[in-house]
């Protein structure tokens, strides 16, 4: 085996698009994918499955996983979350570098200085949101003297309210579940506090699309290290309408619980992430993505907002959720290859906002592939 310089550790929704990407923007790396589930990673990479290697391996086995990273140039991390902080920290050992886009419920933030003393660069949370919300908070951040509110409202939908849940799947079941049931931890009225996922609900009215429910969600993250001194910040993800109450009492009847029911070897939510996942795919029907990012602050004697829009439709096969979320991994990983990005230690994404000449070459990246987000200011 020749050992490449890109090693994707899972491919599942995203993992295929962005490999796709990988191989049009680096067609001289070479790309091996690690995954315990090659017959379904065969058929999300279709016609390009003979353009990397797929190899059947458990990224629960840290010292091998350790091993296989040594002989790599970049890791690009598609694990579940509850893989995602072990995957982290098999690359730190050894010594290479990563974009994650795992949604773990660790704190990356903890391994800066392990990263640091292996001198390598960590970028977390680098997929739709977090990850490009960052990207541009970090922007608005960094236009402004002092700032006092973030509000992070993002989420992927189908092209029309299908019933039962008004909802396609186009990410990894297991961490929509948790996005539902993880707390979340926001800042309201300067106090930083955990809130439930999916309290906080409120409707909005987004361009183009009309009523959504907004609610609670895991999302801010990292930029509670980046920014602070604010009044108000925090993410509430974008359902069309009633969504949020049947989720709730998916919630509340235990179906999302990970203890195991001895009778028949599984867990309510291990049951529960399969049928969503069958029944919810609905390949038919196209996805949007929704996102709103507000940033208020001050600039000298006056009060400035800056926003950010963006709504991206699937095109073809390609779902919106894995092109808003795989471009942005792409155009990052694409700058480490390179040595663009030359800063050590975890990295949070809106680190890249806050430098503006990276910045533009990620929003670039986007922009040729239509990925376009729109900005507004105002007093």
């Amino acid at each position: 085996m020749k050992f490449p310089s890109i090693v994707m550790l899972g491919c599942g929704h995203i993992g295929s698009v962005l490999a796709r990407d990988l191989i049009e923007i680096l067609p001289s790396s070479q790309i091996v994918i690690l995954e315990t589930d090659v017959e379904r990673a065969k058929r999300a990479l279709g016609d390009i499955g003979d353009k990397v290697e797929l190899i059947k391996f458990d990224l629960s086995n840290f010292d091998a996983l350790t091993l296989m990273l040594k002989r790599c140039d970049l890791a690009v991390g598609l694990a579940p979350g509850r893989l995602g902080f072990g995957t982290m920290r098999a690359c730190i050992r050894a010594g290479v570098n990563m974009v994650d886009l795992s949604y773990m419920p660790e704190d990356p933030m903890v391994l800066h200085e392990e990263a640091l003393a292996r001198n390598v660069t960590i970028v977390p949370d680098c997929g739709l949101a977090p990850g490009l919300s960052n990207m541009l908070v970090g922007r608005a951040f960094s236009m402004l003297e002092e700032v006092e509110d973030v509000i992070i409202l993002v989420g992927g939908i189908p092209e029309k309210p299908i019933p039962p849940l008004s909802y396609k799947v186009t990410w990894c079941v297991e961490d929509l579940i948790e996005e539902y049931t993880r707390r979340a931890k926001i800042v309201k009225d300067g106090k930083l506090m955990e809130v439930e996922a999916l309290e906080g609900l409120e409707v909005i009215d987004f361009p183009g699309i009309g009523r959504l429910e907004a609610f609670y969600t895991d999302g801010v993250r990292t930029l509670h290290y980046t920014i602070k001194g604010v009044r108000n910040m925090w993410e509430k993800t974008l359902r069309y309408e009633g969504h949020s109450e049947k989720i709730k009492l998916l919630r509340d009847l235990g179906f999302f619980s990970a203890e195991r029911i001895k009778s028949i070897g599984v867990s309510p939510r291990e049951l529960t992430a399969q049928l969503l996942e069958e029944k919810l795919s609905l390949p038919e029907t196209k996805d949007i993505v929704v996102m709103k990012v507000h940033v208020k602050g001050r600039k000298g004697a006056h009060k400035m907002v800056y926003e950010y829009m963006l709504m991206d439709r699937q095109r073809g096969n390609v779902t919106a959720m894995a092109r808003t979320t795989a471009y942005t991994a792409s155009a990052v990983a694409r700058l480490l290859i390179k040595g663009e990005i030359e800063s050590k230690g975890i990295i949070p994404p809106e680190i890249f906002g806050m430098n503006e000449k990276i910045f533009n070459k990620i929003m670039a990246h986007l922009t040729e592939r239509g990925v376009n987000v729109q900005m507004f200011t105002h007093n």
